[in-house]
């Protein structure tokens, strides 16, 4: 299957997005190792408008730096020192909206998955949880800002598609700093997928 063109990422409805994303699968190729797997769990960041985001207020910072950059790149920080959250860019340049993936079903290179989880069986939270996932996936900061086009990180379309009725909206994870924008339903789950995170 052919990767997700730019013009898949440089759309301006986030949201419509982030729900597109579902269904859609997302590979890597680290350290020689090819592991991947369905997206079923997003959330949207509406950039400068947004006080969830980073680049709320058009902050602008060295971290932030990928934000403004036109959509189809990585978005990887750090998160309480321990997890790696891998966000995708999107929009044109200068609009900061980003979304993060919460979550796969894994399908491709699952033992190497297991491997960077130490975990000996595939139950959900191998890869369910934005820092889960990207242990899985061998996803660090050394990947932010890499091209999605490219033979690193990429996305595919299998032709997965899901009604409004199959997805969950509901409140994203872990803003409540957020004030009002905390309450807003951008988290977006694939509905029965046992694959989702766990959190409220």
């Amino acid at each position: 299957m052919a990767k997700l063109p730019k013009k898949f990422y440089t759309r301006e409805d986030v949201i419509g997005v982030s729900k597109e994303l579902l269904g859609k699968f997302i590979y890597t190729d680290i350290g020689g190792k090819l592991t991947g797997g369905m997206i079923v769990e997003t959330e949207a960041y509406h950039g400068a408008e947004d006080r969830a985001s980073h680049a709320f207020g058009n902050r602008k910072t060295p971290r932030t730096e990928p934000f403004f950059k036109e959509g189809g790149i990585s978005y990887v920080y750090l998160c309480y020192g321990i997890h790696y959250l891998f966000n995708i860019i999107t929009n044109k340049k200068d609009v900061p909206h980003a979304i993060l993936i919460r979550a796969i079903e894994p399908t491709e290179g699952v033992e190497t998955m297991l491997h960077r989880r130490r975990m000996t069986k595939p139950l959900y939270n191998l890869t369910a949880g934005p820092g889960a996932m990207s242990m899985a996936l061998g996803i660090t900061t050394k990947h932010n800002a890499v091209n999605l086009q490219g033979n690193i990180i990429w996305l595919e379309d299998k032709d997965i598609k899901f009604k409004e009725e199959d997805i969950i909206a509901s409140p994203r994870v872990g803003v409540a700093y957020a004030k009002e924008d905390a309450s807003k339903p951008w988290r977006f789950r694939v509905k029965g997928s046992l694959w989702t995170s766990k959190a409220k």
